[in-house]
């Protein structure tokens, strides 16, 4: 997990981090594989600064295309951070996504 942001969520809140950690500058996930990850899950939490997008993958999942744009940086990779809790992946980072998605957890 790259973001000093969302360490430190996970510090102060005494929230518990995923067992494996991928290091997003060593190893890019592009388009396809980061939308396989996608369609793995059933909940998709985005977090866009004071935002938060949540895609139903079960229920209403978006297309390729609406899903690649909140997935997907500038560089065309997998947003920084990106967690896989459960069935739940949560993208980016935002202090109100990351209170829902752990929130739900306790």
């Amino acid at each position: 997990m790259g973001c000093k942001k969302a360490q430190g969520f996970l510090e102060v809140n005494a929230a518990e981090a995923p067992a494996e950690v991928v290091d997003a500058t060593k190893n890019r996930i592009g388009r396809d594989e980061a939308l396989k990850l996608a369609k793995a899950a059933d909940k998709i939490v985005v977090g866009k600064g004071k935002k938060v997008i949540v895609f139903n993958m079960k229920t209403a999942p978006p297309d390729d295309d609406a899903l690649a744009a909140q997935l997907l940086g500038p560089s065309g990779n997998l947003k920084a951070p990106t967690l896989r809790m459960g069935r739940t992946l949560l993208v980016g980072f935002s202090e109100a996504a990351y209170r829902q998605v752990f929130g739900e957890r306790r």
